[in-house]
């Protein structure tokens, strides 16, 4: 399709369909993308309950699949904040992710020593989950602070191989530390949200036992992760908004020119990575409460590619756009699961898929599927064509 500018004017120039899609979201105004976004989400929510036939996962429940979703598209929304928005390289973000599941698996867990389950108050067993949510949180962005307040002064590939160090270390205190963390064998029995205890569930819904029918522990594990992505999407989204978000962007168009300008961009970045550590944090805190199981090897560096491959693919600095990306990351390898192709398992060369993606990606359109830079460079180009017709029009008087 052809594209309009805003003065009404068609270029003539072909986009793609991410652009498309985005350009025709620009124009609508502000009640009309809050409707579209509630019945999006409402559609969202019911698809465990009725999953599409092609969309249906056949080797795994599917409701499993969107609960997995939903803790990546925390960690992506994270990780955009901090790759997409400030421009900062994080390759390492799976340790504010590691972090987190340990904060919560070392005061819960039976095999741990610092286990603080009780009888009663906030470390009983029906509220202890709750409870360590906002202690790993906190313990994360501890970690981002600590992190980068030597570390972001540098940039770019410098940063990104001291961020990807910090990952290996979380990862390998976990392995080495047996009188703590239980080592490789790893902390069993984490505490769960015990909500909606029937007879039929004495454990609640979030309980592994609720495994049968379509809203099994997996669909309220998901539910609870939509109602998490939609806190996230607001907080960060006032955040772009502000004079932080605006910040963000100037740092990540050209770091030097906004020092020059006067924004503190170490404050600023700072600010990121902190906030993204928390994010981080709360997402493995989903995913220590639904695994019930904490081990070292979920930490690798493996993983940290796949979120930061979440992220590449979506669209860097786009919060939409990479829970695209997200989804794309759980599904595919779920859907290709049990799926052989001249005898080989199509699930398990998920590395190969997104590696040739990435690839293609980059040849054809490294911006991402949805980009948020182009977005920026229109409203540049607007904004001299304005100014440009005012100087035609002094000219001409």
């Amino acid at each position: 399709m052809s594209h309009q500018t805003p003065a009404g004017k068609w270029t003539g120039r072909v986009l793609a369909p991410g652009d498309g899609l985005r350009a025709w979201w620009s124009g609508r105004s502000r009640v009309q993308k809050w409707g579209f976004g509630v019945l999006a989400f409402g559609v969202l929510a019911l698809w465990p309950l009725f999953p599409p036939p092609f969309f249906d996962t056949p080797g795994i429940s599917f409701g499993g699949t969107m609960a997995q979703f939903a803790m990546v598209a925390i960690i992506a929304i994270g990780l955009n904040v901090v790759v997409g928005q400030a421009g900062l390289l994080d390759l390492g973000y799976v340790g504010f992710y590691a972090v987190g599941a340990y904060t919560v698996a070392l005061l819960t867990s039976p095999d741990s020593p610092w286990n603080r389950l009780s009888e009663t108050g906030a470390f009983s067993e029906k509220w202890a989950w709750l409870t360590c949510v906002p202690i790993a949180m906190a313990a994360t962005a501890m970690a981002g602070l600590i992190l980068g307040i030597p570390t972001l002064r540098l940039r770019g590939d410098y940063l990104a191989i001291v961020t990807l160090g910090f990952g290996e270390i979380i990862r390998l205190l976990a392995d080495n530390l047996n009188d703590i963390t239980n080592g490789s064998r790893g902390l069993n029995q984490v505490a769960y949200p015990h909500i909606g205890q029937t007879e039929k569930l004495p454990d609640g819904v979030f309980s592994s036992g609720n495994s049968t029918g379509d809203a099994n522990y997996g669909t309220w594990w998901f539910w609870l992760g939509l109602v998490l992505i939609v806190a996230i999407l607001l907080l960060v989204g006032n955040l772009e908004r502000s004079r932080v978000g605006r910040a963000w962007v100037a740092i990540r168009e050209d770091e030097d020119a906004a020092e020059v300008m006067g924004v503190n961009t170490f404050r600023f970045k700072l600010w990121a990575f902190v906030i993204g550590a928390a994010i981080g944090g709360l997402s493995g805190a989903l995913y220590a409460g639904q695994v019930q199981y904490v081990a070292p090897p979920t930490f690798n560096i493996i993983n940290s590619m796949l979120f930061l491959c979440a992220v590449v693919l979506g669209g860097q600095g786009n919060k939409l756009g990479v829970i695209f990306g997200a989804f794309i990351i759980v599904y595919l390898p779920n859907r290709l699961l049990g799926v052989h192709l001249l005898g080989i398992n199509l699930g398990d060369l998920k590395y190969l898929f997104f590696g040739l993606a990435l690839v293609v990606l980059m040849i054809f359109r490294p911006q991402g599927l949805f980009p948020v830079r182009q977005q920026l460079l229109t409203y540049g180009k607007s904004a001299r064509k304005l100014l440009q017709r005012a100087d035609d029009t002094k000219a001409a008087a």
